[in-house]
């Protein structure tokens, strides 16, 4: 949520960025913001004054009786209960003001940083670095036109799955339905595998692991912005009013939610494994078919609570982390920075990670790694006190190290040979074996 600070005193940067965003009549949506501020100090300035008032009377009802002024004594009586009548009304008014401006304030994503480039989709973000050729900022995904290519043609993961009984699609559908495969003997343990070694870099880099719920309640997802903007998209179990995760971002992150952190304790690094559950509303066609999209996927995600000051530098650390294990998996990738139509609503900045396919003559995403600035911990209300004992908000930022599904799909597509599918090397001892024959 943006702050009431940055949307008073930097109005035209806000609005730009809104703009840039695609976000509609934000200068509308921004004046909203600032008419509902100001009654709300309205209200709060006329409640301060009631509640002195109210305060000065009381105070001399007791030196009146003493003094044998019994009709003052009941007139200053009288009053003060017409100004806490009236103290009631203008708390009213206030707590009506507070609510109307939270909830309004929820509707207005994140800004973008300056280095977000304009555009409206996909096809205008940046690819800012591969490891197919060296490339210079200000290519975009639509010009964009190096792929690999070995002149060998390539099965895609679904028809590799089946012929080496890695994955069972049909009978994830009869079990549950499309989007939650079963995987089998050394599909499953490829899985595993992965699980364990992306833990393993993670914590090699400095992060604790914790093992949260995969249930939350509404409090989180608004804390980290899932709501109200995505609830369409969240399982949601409406008896217990819990929502299954999308993402380990959302508890891992709400153990910071009213919190006050100590300056020296930052930057906080942790990293989870977790199922995550998206319903995926709307999608079709060839880009959901086996891997590429499903209802239910395991997913290590990194979580950085850090200072404004360092901030950056953590993005940077989680954009390092990423991309080196995109490399020890052997996987072609490149790096995008998403232009302002294509983020999400809640990050600032955002850089996608993308493994080519050859099979199936596309890149597939593997990870988003986003700053979020102050936006999700003035939501949360996750602060810090710094060496000046001024409490200030935190930064928050995460990302998948990585999304399991699209990287299974690559491994197995990409490393097929004539002998059956290579493991690659730094896999091999979480594996235990070096081929799937």
């Amino acid at each position: 949520m943006l702050t009431l600070k940055l949307i008073n005193e930097q109005t035209e940067r806000v609005v730009r960025g809104l703009e840039k965003k695609l976000f509609p009549n934000a200068q509308e949506a921004i004046d909203k913001a600032k008419e509902l501020d100001r009654q709300r100090r309205e209200a709060q300035t006329s409640l301060d004054a009631c509640l002195a008032e109210q305060k000065k009377y009381a105070a001399q009802i007791g030196a009146l009786m003493k003094q044998g002024k019994r009709d003052e004594a009941e007139a200053a009586k009288a009053e003060v209960a017409r100004l806490k009548e009236q103290s009631a009304t203008l708390q009213n008014q206030k707590d009506e003001a507070e609510r109307q401006l939270t909830a309004h304030l929820c509707t207005i994503p994140n800004i973008p940083y300056d280095i977000v480039p304009e555009g409206r989709g996909a096809e205008d973000n940046l690819v800012v670095k591969s490891s197919l050729r060296e490339c210079h900022e200000g290519d975009t995904v639509g010009n964009w036109t190096t792929i690999p290519q070995n002149g060998q043609a390539k099965l895609p993961h679904w028809e590799l799955a089946k012929k080496y009984n890695l994955i069972d699609f049909d009978l994830g559908v009869k079990i549950t339905g499309a989007g939650f495969p079963v995987y089998i003997g050394k599909g499953a343990q490829l899985q595993r595998a992965l699980i364990n070694f992306f833990l393993a870099e993670a914590n090699k880099a400095g992060y604790t692991e914790i093992m949260p719920p995969t249930v939350v309640n509404a409090a989180s997802g608004y804390g980290t912005g899932q709501l109200p903007d995505k609830e369409g998209q969240m399982y949601h179990c409406e008896v217990d009013d819990l929502y299954l995760i999308p993402t380990a971002e959302v508890p891992v992150t709400n153990i910071y939610r009213d919190v006050i952190l100590d300056e020296k304790d930052l930057p906080i690094k942790n990293c989870a494994y977790t199922q995550c559950f998206r319903r995926e509303a709307g999608s079709y066609g060839k880009d959901v078919r086996g891997l590429n999209r499903l209802h239910e996927f395991s997913k290590i995600e990194i979580v950085r609570i850090d200072t404004p000051e360092h901030s950056e530098q953590s993005h940077q650390e989680m954009l390092d982390h990423v991309e080196g294990l995109l490399r020890k998996l052997e996987l072609p990738y490149r790096i995008l920075r998403l232009c302002g139509g294509d983020q999400s609503f809640t990050s600032a900045i955002c850089y996608d990670f993308e493994v080519y396919s050859e099979a199936q003559g596309r890149w597939l995403e593997v990870s988003s790694v986003s700053n979020f600035d102050t936006y999700q911990a003035n939501r949360l209300k996750c602060r810090y006190r710094d060496a000046d004992k001024k409490v200030q908000l935190c930064h928050t930022l995460n990302g998948s190290a990585l999304a399991l599904p699209r990287i299974v799909a690559a491994i197995l597509e990409d490393n097929q040979t004539e002998e059956g599918i290579r493991i690659p090397a730094a896999l091999q001892p979480y594996t235990g074996f070096d081929m799937i024959k």
